[in-house]
């Protein structure tokens, strides 16, 4: 199961998604609600229902989905999409989880960079109330700032859609941002992180990291150099991708 971030849809995960179905694996990837519509509608007229959609009903809606399916699946998630992973692994959820440049659960100190990249959020008009969207000039320079420039443009039209400003508050408050870092009841779990990453950068992930330590279950640590925080989508995502499933299925058993 691949779990998106905030400011993205399924769509992000399609290059990971083809390339484990072509290895033989099944693949869901599930958007959140209110997001299940193609980029061009949601960033034309986002559902207004996702200004009040919270991380609580982010981690219950992929909760109610694991619990429909046969068999404990590998979670794998990116950003806001890596915080749900780790709150679906603190629940007990999955075989084995991957968190790809994570929003780190409450507790871990919060970077200067990540301060910077996210201060358009947090200044934001009753940003907790709200639908809110990335600007070009931001995706080019804090989320993707080692794409191409001639492909920046191109990324953000093609994949960057408004998201719920609450979320991003919640994080900072600790409301269902939390988990137990001691947790023995917890899936084996990897956090990646990009050396180059503005968003999550690589010191917040390693902090993150070494509080899940704390529990007995396997911890594992990637940090991929020269990446930024759209290390899923720009050149060597192929490495990304078999690190993160090569990892998860010996974890898992598999």
């Amino acid at each position: 199961m691949l779990i998106h971030g905030a400011w993205l849809t399924p769509s992000a995960w399609d290059r990971f998604r083809q390339r484990y179905e072509a290895a033989g694996m099944t693949v869901v990837a599930p958007a959140w609600p209110w997001l299940d519509r193609p980029v061009d509608e949601l960033r034309r007229a986002p559902d207004p229902r996702l200004a009040r959609l919270g991380l609580r009903e982010i981690t219950d809606h992929y909760a109610a989905l694991i619990a429909a399916m046969p068999h404990p699946p590998i979670l794998i998630g990116h950003s806001f999409g890596g915080l749900v992973v780790q709150l679906l692994a603190d629940r007990g959820l999955g075989a084995a989880a991957v968190a790809i440049d994570p929003t780190p659960p409450f507790g871990v100190p919060v970077h200067p960079l990540a301060l910077w990249s996210s201060l358009g959020v947090f200044t934001a008009f009753n940003g907790w109330n709200r639908v809110l969207r990335m600007r070009a000039a931001s995706f080019a320079t804090g989320f993707a700032q080692t794409l191409p420039e001639a492909e920046k443009l191109y990324a953000w039209e093609k994949f960057i859609v408004p998201t719920p400003g609450r979320i991003f508050f919640q994080a900072a408050l600790g409301i269902g941002s939390r988990v137990r870092w001691d947790n023995p009841d917890r899936p084996p779990l990897m956090l990646i992180a990009g050396a180059r990453d503005c968003t999550v950068p690589a010191p917040m992930v390693r902090g993150a990291y070494r509080r899940h330590l704390r529990s007995p279950a396997v911890t594992a640590f990637h940090e991929f150099p020269g990446r930024s925080h759209w290390l899923c989508n720009e050149d060597g995502w192929e490495e990304v991708a078999d690190r993160a499933l090569s990892w998860a299925r010996t974890a898992a058993g598999r």
